[in-house]
């Protein structure tokens, strides 16, 4: 009797697990799929994904390469097609350096994003600028490629 109650109990559990629908979970990650792909014009993540938000700087370096202009000028298309944002300019470094220097270079590099984008055509009050020298890095490792990676200037929608 003992065996018949714990089979019909397992059986029971069993068709229960079976029952489920699975289209909750298939459809859940199916709509997170859907959500992801549907990118907002003008918001952050337009232009992260389809300009690029950031640009990148030699060591104790603010003067703007080649590449980072062609990214610069592919932001000043995007805000001039999207003339109701408006964007703050971050300045980062590496960790090495003082905390006040650090915080100098990040504010020289905003600011010559934040000029080249104004040499651009962006109107000066749609940008402002901050400096967080090292204080986010974007990688914390101690190494060349992390320090390359936190030498940037990131333009931040608003």
């Amino acid at each position: 009797m003992r065996f018949q109650v714990l089979s019909l109990i397992a059986v029971v559990g069993l068709v229960a697990a079976c029952s489920t629908a699975p289209t909750t979970e298939t459809g859940s990650a199916a709509g997170q799929g859907a959500a992801q792909t549907q990118i907002t014009p003008g918001s952050a993540e337009d232009l992260r994904v389809n300009v690029g938000d950031r640009v990148f700087f030699g060591f104790d370096m603010y003067n703007l390469t080649d590449q980072a202009r062609g990214t610069l000028q592919k932001q000043a298309a995007w805000l001039s097609t999207h003339s109701g944002v408006n964007v703050i300019i971050e300045g980062h470094c590496d960790e090495r350096g003082t905390r006040e220097y650090n915080l100098a270079l990040g504010e020289r590099r905003a600011n010559a994003v934040s000029d080249y984008m104004v040499s651009l055509g962006v109107p000066s009050s749609r940008i402002s600028t901050i400096s967080y020298g090292k204080e986010r890095p974007e990688d914390p490792a101690s190494n060349e490629m992390a320090w390359s990676k936190n030498r940037r200037g990131v333009t931040v929608v608003k």
